[in-house]
């Protein structure tokens, strides 16, 4: 099913589509293409890309192929944009959690991501948004990326995540024998905002801090605030004067609407949400990025991860008043984004969310644009990104079929073109 870049490359320096001489152009056709921003299907599509950016989008019975242009045709299938996630973490491994995360060193968390970078793209996940990684593993993995030194999608990235002593972002894992701390742990005011500095300064784009405790953190409870209403201002308004986005993980009811007071862009999880904190949302234009599909393999195979017994309780609680509260969120008109927390679970199954999306209250065009046009405004990356547009990176992926009938399908992406290039193709 998957042809490695290399064999790729092989195949149309071959034929002449990257010849050096001239302009590289590349013509899909397909079935269909979904047009995330009206809301519409475009039946028998003619895409022509030039270098990286989609040069025209039109009909096939009404547009001249380019002479010398490598068509790639793909019948009986759709075209989307390229997928964005905004919530994963590519360093961490699904298989170890609790105790075990204790043997993975900072160089091998690296190493793992690159794996796990590969695996996500293959998937169609073109861009993503890494929120936490120790020792900015994220930064070097972003970097050899862009390089063109491994493959991936493109990468927001954090850097370690900034958390309270004994918070849901801190290792709780140890006694205090150890002397043990995350090397994100800052509480009061002028602490947070040293971290926000210390992660620009070493490569963040994104700022992410945890509002609440958390399902697989020991000893924290889910629904408590664990940052003041004036740490989170901080956090917030320090992000926001460098130019960064900022997301929150917060479960709980208080620290949900104090981070969305506070002026965060993404609130990740809101698990327990109640109609003051959709009300807020609204009002202030946050997003949700709601992890709808993880609680499925927590319950199922976290145990033998190594999920601990007393995040297992907490899952069990959670999962069921989220899935209740994204419907409520949706069908109240809240901004979402699609989060998917790969990382908790296996990295490259990021596709299985989109069918829960729909079961849990989104039509099919509305989870697609959670993870495509919604997600490309969230990173004000709507000029670049999010859309099979004229002007915009060529960043597009294929399913057989119509999702729009099947939301399946999106767990099996047969092509994806990242930048122009074609890093995955199957017949």
């Amino acid at each position: 099913m998957k042809i490695r870049v290399a064999l790729l490359a092989t195949l149309f320096l071959g034929i002449g589509l990257f010849s050096s001489a001239h302009a590289k152009l590349l013509v899909i056709t397909a079935d269909r293409l979904i047009d995330v921003e009206s809301g519409e299907v475009l039946e028998r599509p003619l895409v022509i890309v030039e270098n990286n950016v989609i040069k025209t989008v039109g009909k096939q019975n009404r547009m001249a192929i380019p002479e010398g242009a490598q068509v790639l045709n793909l019948e009986g299938q759709t075209l989307l944009p390229g997928l964005m996630d905004m919530h994963v973490h590519l360093t961490s491994d699904a298989t170890k959690h609790g105790y075990k995360r204790l043997a993975v060193s900072v160089p091998r968390a690296a190493i793992t991501g690159v794996k796990h970078a590969e695996k996500t793209l293959m998937a169609g996940f073109t861009t993503v948004r890494n929120v936490g990684a120790p020792g900015f593993t994220d930064v070097a993995l972003r970097d050899a990326i862009n390089d063109g030194d491994v493959l991936g999608p493109k990468m927001f990235v954090s850097g370690p995540s900034i958390g309270v002593t004994g918070g849901h972002c801190d290792n709780n894992l140890l006694p205090y024998d150890y002397h043990q701390y995350s090397e994100g742990v800052a509480d009061g005011p002028w602490e947070v905002r040293e971290k926000v500095r210390r992660n620009i300064k070493y490569g963040a784009d994104v700022i992410k801090f945890c509002g609440t405790g958390g399902v697989l953190s020991k000893g924290t409870k889910v629904g408590v605030q664990q940052y003041s209403q004036e740490e989170m201002d901080a956090v917030v308004a320090e992000a926001h004067l460098r130019g960064l986005t900022v997301a929150v993980h917060a479960h709980g009811t208080d620290g949900i609407k104090a981070a969305i007071k506070a002026g965060v862009d993404s609130v990740e999880h809101v698990s327990l949400l109640d109609d003051e904190g959709i009300e807020l949302a609204l009002q202030h234009g946050t997003y949700f990025s709601m992890d709808i599909y993880v609680t499925e393999y927590i319950l199922g195979e976290g145990e033998q991860a190594g999920i601990l017994q007393e995040s297992l309780d907490k899952e069990r609680v959670v999962g069921t008043r989220q899935r209740a509260n994204f419907e409520k969120a949706v069908n109240a008109g809240v901004k979402m984004v699609f989060g998917s927390d790969a990382g908790v679970y296996p990295h490259g199954d990021n596709g299985k969310q989109f069918a829960r999306m729909v079961r849990f209250g989104m039509t099919p065009m509305q989870a697609l644009q959670a993870a495509t046009i919604n997600p490309a405004t969230l990173l004000k990356q709507q000029d670049k990104l999010g859309s099979i547009s004229a002007g915009k990176l060529a960043d597009i992926v294929a399913v057989k079929g119509n999702p729009l009938e099947d939301m399946a399908l999106m767990e099996s992406v047969t092509t994806v073109i990242k930048d122009g290039v074609v890093v995955k193709y199957a017949e």
